[in-house]
């Protein structure tokens, strides 16, 4: 697959890119559903993959497959991958244009609870780790790291859940949502981190990226987006509104990587870019220590909605909206360097703490160590007392 196209705010994943990377490219492995040829499971089965199995054996917990790409291959709607512990290092990457349905999904999880860990340090350079351009797939509690280009990248699918997932690590975004027809997917409880693209000298990984497409009813949901690169969330030219929910961007933008060239931007939040207007929804984030605004509309037109999110202690402003009519409401900004909010004469602000007569509360605690730990057994994000204020006050995110 060639290299995303260098641009700026913002900049992978162009249309003509994903034409491209729809045909296949180099070192991409591509599993569709073909209706007949000698198959080991069926397209209702269970599909079972163990390190220590063979791609000849019956995919069966006794007699499992050794690779996810034997397990992509005869994936249909009904099927269920499951992968014993372990951590797999495919040979290429993971694409797959199979499509579940509502009633059967394509199901892809661990085997029994255990830890699983998808490694892409043994693919072609300039490969992404997994590409999903099925619709109904469901993906949970497993670990997609060290990809050398994009992490985890859903294209024009409906009804996807991903959840209780991590991308870390990964030479450009760590989760991707994009293209036209982007309908319905969920994404709940995403750890994204550590994401860093060197050609590019940081300026493309982002913790998740919901960008060059638009679709209706998708969600992300208790996410934590950190130490990425570029941004924390990047909505950049997706045209139809995203809502976005009780999730955390943290320490993004900064150069970990002692890149001497660094061009990470650092935004906790992007909701925009290039023009394209799209009415977003967010409710109860958190944006903290991030090098540039927590929440920005970045040249997004449209009226969005911010509603009980913080930013704290950001490099710029807590909250950038410029140019949009954008309805803030309820928001707290406290200790970020170029101020609590730049608002132009279009938005509408109201009970926010930079509002007059509106006051500031004290947060109970500013120490983020507490929020940085382990999830809960369910995927929760763990609880905490940072940058929490008195219920009361019914202003800032609840951190819940």
């Amino acid at each position: 697959m060639t290299r995303t196209p260098k641009h700026r705010r913002k900049r992978s994943l162009t249309a003509t890119a994903v034409a491209v990377a729809a045909a296949g490219g180099a070192g991409a492995y591509f599993a569709t559903a073909s209706p007949g040829g000698a198959q080991a499971a069926d397209s209702s089965s269970t599909v079972v993959v163990a390190t220590g199995g063979s791609d000849s054996g019956a995919g069966t917990a006794s007699d499992p497959y050794a690779t996810l790409e034997k397990a992509f291959s005869v994936a249909k709607a009904g099927t269920t991958i499951q992968v014993k512990a372990g951590t797999y290092y495919p040979g290429e990457s993971l694409k797959s244009k199979a499509d579940g349905t509502a009633e059967q999904p394509i199901t892809l999880e661990p085997y029994g609870g255990g830890e699983v860990k998808v490694d892409g340090s043994k693919l072609p350079d300039d490969t992404w780790l997994v590409g999903i351009y099925g619709n109904h797939w469901h993906v949970h509690d497993m670990q997609f790291q060290n990809g050398p280009a994009h992490g985890f990248v859903v294209t024009s699918s409906t009804g996807g859940v991903f959840r209780n997932l991590t991308t870390s690590g990964n030479g450009n975004s760590g989760f991707t949502l994009r293209g036209e027809n982007t309908v319905g997917n969920l994404v709940e409880n995403l750890d994204s981190y550590n994401n860093y693209d060197p050609e590019n000298h940081g300026q493309n990984a982002d913790g998740i990226a919901v960008k060059f497409g638009s679709g209706k009813g998708n969600k992300v949901t208790g996410a934590r987006l950190f130490n990425n690169a570029d941004d924390g969330m990047d909505l950049w030219k997706f045209g139809s509104g995203i809502t976005v929910e009780d999730s955390w961007a943290y320490g993004n933008g900064k150069n970990r990587w002692n890149d001497g060239a660094f061009e990470g931007n650092g935004n906790g939040f992007k909701l925009g870019g290039d023009g394209t207007a799209a009415t977003h929804i967010l409710r109860a984030n958190a944006s903290w220590d991030n090098t540039k605004h927590g929440f920005t509309e970045n040249s997004n037109p449209g009226g969005m909605w911010l509603s009980r999110n913080t930013a704290y202690a950001n490099g710029k402003n807590g909250f950038y909206f410029a140019g949009s009519p954008s309805k803030l409401s309820k928001n707290l900004a406290v200790d970020n360097a170029s101020g609590a909010a730049k608002t132009g004469g279009s938005a509408r602000s109201t009970g926010n703490n930079w509002d007059s007569g509106v006051a500031t509360p004290p947060f109970r605690s500013t120490e983020a160590k507490s929020v940085t730990g382990p999830r809960h057994a369910d995927g929760a994000l763990p609880k905490s007392t940072f940058l929490r204020v008195d219920p009361s006050a019914r202003i800032g995110a609840p951190m819940k």
